[in-house]
């Protein structure tokens, strides 16, 4: 398997999202939209979520490319199949942390009491 960082992970998992976003309405239309590398960044940059400044941001999705997990095509970013395969494992892992969040949020009082305490 491929190693990649924490940060490449998250911004791969990102660009997914922003396609799965922007794809979604579009998809009875059997169109596809793709973005630019800047235009993601900046997107990246405005969210506040990747705590990296653009020249950081520039050098990770680089070496994505490096890696062949992302290619551009007309200067618009898209997904290798080495990077879809990389993606389909890093959701199965985002997966597991949504189900325990899922599952917390609708679960029902547990049969044995719960002790509280004050803190």
């Amino acid at each position: 398997m491929i190693k990649i960082t924490k940060t490449q992970k998250l911004i791969l998992y990102s660009l997914r999202q922003f396609y799965q976003s922007l794809n979604q309405p579009l998809s009875e239309k059997h169109l596809r939209l793709r973005t630019s590398k800047i235009a993601f960044i900046e997107l990246l940059l405005a969210s506040g979520i990747v705590g990296k400044q653009e020249r950081a941001l520039y050098k990770n999705l680089e070496t994505l490319e490096d890696k062949k997990l992302i290619e551009y095509e007309k200067r618009m970013v898209k997904f290798t199949e080495k990077g879809v395969k990389i993606m389909d494992k890093i959701n199965k892992e985002v997966k597991q942390f949504i189900d325990v969040k899922e599952y917390f949020k609708e679960v029902k009082k547990p049969k044995r009491k719960l002790q509280t305490t004050i803190s």
